[in-house]
């Protein structure tokens, strides 16, 4: 297991980014990433010693197809965000059947479409998950854990099995699909690492960090502020609610151990530290993505300003595919600073209504909110956090809390742990900040938020 004492960032280093041939597209470079977590394993091992058993956690829903003879990718893999598919999710609405361009199963479908029409034999498909398994076990394992499994669309109601009827439809060979494992227990060999420690834990990058920043009691919540933001609370018991519940969460399968499945729900931001790049790599108005904590320090306020960071449409609860991203109450008196510290109190806003969305579909008011990733870096921004969602929030102490989730996992499996209980034990915040008091402008978001909405209609009408 990799110990939490900076190696746990290796694999954030040496990710490779995706790119974006056209808006809306987002493709990754599925043999570069799998080289890159094989060198990022290797990297950490020889800084670390031997290790008791390996965990992963990978972006969820990004899917990736191949040939399992060569292990190579058939073409590039599509990104969670890509939209390619809205089309297709639009028709299969029609006849009743919900499904989302940010899930995996249209995902899948197109590479197939477009990379294998012939549907070989030969094919696999999987998330990233499933990929750097195959790699690290050197093409020995084809497997998905169900945390992963739940948010392809493929899944069946109680994460027992894959759905038929939405292969068929789809045109997705069952084949070609990964075997689904528990998120904690002993698969096989990494063959591909220096003394083949066993494969023990896989979890999706956000069911991890749940797990990494101790949420694994019932009532408990993290949110991870990355390129999107994911909220999720661990609920214990199955929500009632099959798809989407009224306040725009998913049911997640948080993991699995010994074939019972411990649940959560999962608030979703499309767009978070995206924004933060595009005044970087888009405005220039950045240097780097750190820059901007200090420059937005430096102004008491956005100078009545409001951005609402719908770069790529808004998620939970409004689920607005069509909106896109809007900059009001712009004046004489807002500069670089004013506008860099709109877009992080915009973010932070959103976080607020994630976290409103979870509380009303979990059943359960979280007293705190821990964070990880990227932007739990930046006060300027925590603070935003906290005064929109009026309560404290938690820092944790590794950044990429995925990455730790996925080691505890593992440790599980091998006996370092003996539940997944046990890990809440371990939480110690890395800072506590505490609402200002002062007033966030929740009414001015509320007002900018609805002139960002349907921005185009026909995306607007995708609904799942």
């Amino acid at each position: 297991m990799l110990r939490p004492d900076g190696i746990l960032d290796h694999v954030a280093r040496r990710a490779t980014p995706p790119s974006v041939p056209f808006p809306g597209l987002v493709e990754i470079d599925a043999d570069a990433l799998a080289a890159a977590a094989l060198d990022a394993a290797a990297e950490a091992l020889a800084a670390a010693g031997p290790v008791s058993a390996v965990g992963i956690a990978a972006q969820r829903a990004s899917a990736v197809a191949w040939d399992a003879g060569t292990g190579r990718a058939l073409g590039p893999g599509l990104g969670w965000q890509d939209l390619r598919t809205a089309g297709t999710c639009l028709e299969l609405q029609a006849d009743g059947l919900r499904l989302s361009p940010n899930e995996s199963a249209t995902k899948y479908a197109w590479l197939l479409d477009n990379l294998d029409p012939d549907r070989r034999a030969s094919t696999r498909l999987g998330t990233v998950d499933s990929w750097v398994a195959w790699h690290l076990s050197g093409g020995g394992l084809h497997v998905t854990d169900r945390s992963n499994a739940a948010v392809t669309g493929l899944l069946g109601d109680h994460a027992g099995t894959w759905r038929r009827d939405l292969l068929d439809r789809l045109g997705i060979p069952e084949t070609a699909l990964p075997r689904l494992v528990d998120s904690t227990g002993v698969l096989d060999a990494a063959t591909a690492l220096a003394g083949s420690p066993p494969i023990a834990g896989i979890a999706g990058d956000q069911q991890a960090s749940l797990v990494g920043q101790g949420c694994t009691r019932p009532g408990l919540a993290k949110a991870t502020f990355g390129t999107g933001a994911m909220l999720d609370v661990c609920v214990g018991s199955r929500p009632t609610f099959v798809t989407r519940g009224p306040g725009g969460c998913f049911p997640i399968v948080a993991w699995s151990r010994h074939g019972e499945v411990t649940w959560g729900v999962e608030a979703i931001m499309l767009a978070a530290g995206s924004a933060v790049d595009w005044l970087v790599e888009d405005l220039e108005a950045l240097s780097s993505p750190a820059q901007s904590e200090a420059l937005a320090a430096s102004v008491a306020d956005t100078a009545g300003a409001v951005f609402v960071p719908a770069l790529a449409g808004l998620g939970t609860p409004q689920w607005d595919f069509g909106a896109r991203g809007a900059l009001l109450g712009v004046s004489r008196g807002v500069g670089r600073a004013q506008l860099v510290r709109a877009v992080l109190e915009g973010v932070a806003h959103s976080g607020a209504d994630l976290l409103a969305a979870a509380e009303l579909d979990a059943g359960v008011a979280p007293p705190t909110l821990r964070v990880d990733g990227g932007m739990s870096a930046n006060r300027v921004f925590v603070q935003s956090l906290a005064d929109a969602c009026d309560r404290p929030v938690e820092v944790c102490r590794e950044r990429e809390a995925t990455t730790l989730g996925a080691g505890y996992l593992a440790g599980v499996a091998v006996g370092l742990w003996g539940s997944v209980e046990e890990i809440a034990d371990t939480w110690a915040p890395q800072a506590v900040i505490e609402p200002s008091g002062a007033d966030p402008g929740r009414d001015r978001w509320r007002a900018a938020l609805e002139r960002a909405r349907e921005w185009y209609p026909e995306l607007t009408a995708v609904r799942f």
